[in-house]
C-alpha cells in the first residue's frame, strides 16, 4: 500500500517545475510550421492544440492563486487523479477555443503564445513566500487542493505532455527534469494504489517508488509471489493510456511475474 501521507518538498517541486517548464519552451521556440502541425497520440489534436493544452494547464496556477479557495473538503492527489478521469470532453472544448487565441498562427507567433502563461508562472515560482505548501488554491468545479499537491499536478501535466510532444515530433526522448518525473512517478504509482487497494502485488519503479496494490493475500516477508517492475517512463506511460500493458510486457518494457500481476485491467489510472 502507499505511504499514508507521502510528503513532497515545496522547494525541488518549485525547482522541478521551472526546469521542466523551460525545456519545454526550447523545444517550442524551435517547432517549424510542418512540426506544428503533425498530428498527436490525443484523438485530433495537432502539436498546436497540444501546446495549447499545456499553455492552459501550467498557465493556470496564476489564476488559482489569485481566486478564493472553495470551503468545503480538499482534493486528495488520488482524488484529482480520479477527477481527471471525468474532465476529456471539458478539456477539449477549453482547448479548441484557446488554441484560436495564438496558437493557428506561425512558429513565433505559437511560441510567444506559450510563452505568456509560462513567464506567468515563472514569476510565481521565483516568490517562494506566495506558495505555502498548506495554502488551498481553488480547481474548476467548486472543488480545492493543498497548493503543494497543486504543484505536482502541474509537474504531471509538464511531464506527461511533453512525453507527447516528443512522440509526435519523433524525439527519441525529452530532456525531462530528474525531479519532475520522480514526483510523476510516485504520484501515479500511489493513485494506482489507491485506485486498486490490497497487498498481493508489488510494484516497484526504480529508482523512485514501491507501492502494494491489488486484493489478494499481503505478502508480509521473503520475495513477493506478484511482482510488477517498470522504469519511470514506461509507468509513466501506462499509468496515462499512452501505452498498452500487454504491448509493454511482451516487448520487454515492464516485468511481470506471478498469477496476480497482470494489471492491464486497472490502467490506465489518469484521464
Amino acid at each position: 500500500m502507499p505511504p499514508k501521507s507521502r510528503t513532497y518538498q515545496p522547494q525541488k517541486v518549485r525547482a522541478a517545475l521551472a526546469t521542466q517548464n523551460e525545456a519545454l519552451r526550447a523545444v517550442v521556440h524551435r517547432l517549424t510550421e510542418p512540426d506544428l502541425d503533425r498530428p498527436t497520440r490525443l484523438g485530433s489534436w495537432r502539436v498546436r492544440e497540444l501546446l495549447a493544452h499545456l499553455g492552459l494547464a501550467l498557465g493556470h496556477l496564476p489564476a488559482a492563486l489569485d481566486k478564493p479557495a472553495p470551503d468545503g473538503p480538499v482534493l486528495s492527489l488520488a482524488g484529482y487523479a480520479e477527477l481527471s478521469r471525468t474532465m476529456a470532453e471539458a478539456v477539449d472544448t477549453a482547448v479548441t477555443e484557446y488554441a484560436a487565441t495564438g496558437f493557428a498562427g506561425p512558429p513565433e507567433e505559437v511560441a510567444a503564445a506559450f510563452d505568456r502563461p509560462l513567464d506567468a508562472v515563472r514569476v510565481v515560482l521565483d516568490r517562494p513566500a506566495a506558495l505555502e505548501p498548506e495554502r488551498r488554491v481553488a480547481l474548476l468545479a467548486g472543488r480545492s487542493m493543498l497548493l503543494i499537491d497543486y504543484l505536482v499536478t502541474r509537474l504531471v501535466e509538464a511531464v506527461v505532455h511533453a512525453d507527447d510532444l516528443a512522440a509526435a515530433l519523433g524525439l527519441d526522448a525529452f530532456p525531462h527534469d530528474r525531479q519532475a518525473v520522480a514526483a510523476v512517478t510516485r504520484m501515479l504509482a500511489d493513485a494506482f494504489a489507491d485506485r486498486v487497494p490490497g497487498g498481493a502485488v508489488e510494484l516497484r519503479i526504480p529508482p523512485y517508488a514501491v507501492v502494494q496494490a491489488v486484493p489478494g493475500p499481503k505478502h508480509t516477508r521473503g520475495t513477493p509471489p506478484n511482482v510488477v517492475e517498470t522504469d519511470p517512463l514506461t509507468w509513466i506511460r501506462l499509468a496515462t493510456g499512452r501505452a498498452d500493458w500487454a504491448t509493454a510486457v511482451a516487448d520487454a518494457g515492464v516485468s511481470a511475474s506471478g498469477e496476480r500481476s497482470d494489471l492491464g485491467e486497472y490502467l490506465p489510472i489518469l484521464g
